[in-house]
């Protein structure tokens, strides 16, 4: 008779192996080419990729990358290297961690779980929301992966867990802490990482689950229409993306009379380039030159301990 072992894979996006132009150019190479982030007729998309984006784009991004580099590598790395670990510590069944892009890869993290045994594969995506282009990427990895395998696991796969009760009361934990600590501003922001505006026209419901969060946050919070907004970064290209952006919203706030903010970013479950540069230094910088007196960054939820009682939860209801 065929035994049942279970055990989880942790999925995030990736991250460069160091701060330098090689490898952040080896990584961006592999992000950019998937489909389902870049969906360019290949044709196209080829030459845009590889005699210009990447050469110019590499050593720009290998310098935002080294200001927030960890003493124990990439920020992203390092925070979901610690959840497997927490997560694994409360579970009885293997837990592995593997990225899309860059490493520890898909294969090697699928590869550890089935040399131990494993049956059941409990495959956690670490997107509260789902979007074509972070979930559906790890879905189109995993069949790549078992491309190969004579022998297949069953698949329990999470879709996203935008308003799971766990999760909504770990961000709640974390923005009353930094209510507590700062004041409560004028306005929290809330900045989801954003797509293009034809993927949601197309299908994806991201922006929607983007919405459940913030408004099940803001209930959770008893925050008014007033006191909250969802607005979206990290555009790239030209096509129009997810509005309203979170850059140019910032910097309009201060000449409405919003001076003092606070914003998260409750899309990523780990700090990350997109978190601790672009939103904490940049966008801090477009606030407070455009009038702004107060700004502080709410951390994403990292390996908090009412994050890791989420996965558990997650985990645990599929056995």
């Amino acid at each position: 008779m065929r035994h049942d072992k279970p055990g989880v894979l942790l999925v995030n996006l990736g991250t460069p192996d160091a701060p330098t132009p090689a490898a952040v150019k080896r990584y961006l190479k592999q992000f950019l080419s998937d489909p389902r982030v870049v969906d360019t007729p290949r044709w196209l998309w080829w030459p845009i990729l590889n005699g210009a984006i990447l050469p110019i784009r590499s050593p720009r991004v290998a310098k935002l990358y080294a200001s927030v580099w960890m003493d124990d590598g990439s920020p992203l790395l390092v925070y979901s290297k610690r959840q497997r670990e927490a997560l694994a510590a409360r579970l009885d069944m293997p837990v592995a961690l593997g990225m899309s892009y860059g490493n520890p890869s898909l294969k090697s993290a699928v590869d550890s779980l089935m040399a131990q045994g494993v049956t059941r594969l409990i495959v956690l995506p670490l997107y509260p929301q789902f979007s074509c282009s972070t979930v559906a990427a790890v879905w189109d990895g995993l069949t790549k992966v078992f491309a190969s395998y004579r022998s297949l696991p069953d698949v329990q796969f999470i879709r996203d867990y935008a308003t799971h009760p766990g999760y909504i009361d770990a961000l709640k934990a974390s923005v009353e802490r930094s209510f507590a600590a700062h004041g409560k501003p004028d306005l929290l922001v809330m900045s989801f990482h954003g797509i293009p505006q034809r993927f949601a026209d197309e299908g994806d419901d991201y922006p929607q689950r983007c919405r459940d969060t913030a408004d099940a946050l803001a209930e959770a919070l008893g925050l008014g229409p007033t006191e909250v907004m969802m607005t979206f970064q990290s555009r790239f290209g030209r096509e129009p993306w997810l509005t309203p952006y979170t850059d140019e919203t910032l910097k309009g706030l201060p000449a409405k009379g919003v001076k003092h903010i606070q914003i998260m970013s409750p899309g990523f479950s780990a700090d990350c380039l997109e978190t601790l540069e672009e939103i904490s230094e940049q966008n801090r910088e477009f606030f407070m030159h455009a009038g702004g007196t107060q700004f502080e960054y709410i951390p994403a939820l990292n390996d908090d301990a009412e994050h890791i009682d989420m996965m558990v939860d997650l985990v645990t209801r599929q056995r």
